[in-house]
């Protein structure tokens, strides 16, 4: 697999977004995932650019989570921001980590990604339920570079 575009189907996206959605239903966080190519620096170093572009280093509870995925060299990274890695269990991004390695080992990249996802809401909803007045503040769209 070569392609970003090959990585995952127009309905498994759609699958993905509609998961984003609904984690973020429940709670103030913002999670997003961003899927490319490759990168030519390490990965949780390319993350960290990501996540900045994407502004989620932005948002008003410092709650955002991506997950960042380099197709072709076979990484991903989840980072948290400030706000939820100071709450979450030390060992929380590992765990959910290497639940989607099970799922991605095994060719299911799209559950792999939505286990994550979910995970992630879960621990948002926990320690950033939603609120009356909670908007979305990012886009739930998968970003791709």
């Amino acid at each position: 697999m070569s392609q970003v575009e090959d990585f995952l189907t127009a309905d498994e996206e759609r699958e993905i977004v509609e998961a984003i959605r609904r984690a973020e239903s429940q709670t103030s966080g913002e999670i997003r995932v961003h899927i490319e190519k490759s990168t030519s620096v390490a990965a949780f170093e390319r993350a960290t650019e990501v996540f900045h572009w994407l502004k989620m280093d932005n948002t008003k509870l410092q709650n955002g989570v991506l997950i960042y995925v380099a197709v072709d060299d076979h990484q991903f990274v989840i980072c948290g921001d400030k706000g939820i890695d100071a709450v979450v269990p030390d060992d929380f991004w590992d765990c959910t980590r290497d639940a989607m390695q099970t799922q991605f080992k095994q060719g299911h990249f799209k559950q792999g990604l939505v286990d994550g996802i979910t995970r992630a809401g879960e621990k948002l909803h926990q320690y950033f339920p939603w609120e009356h007045g909670d908007t979305n503040e990012l886009s739930n769209e998968i970003s791709k570079g």
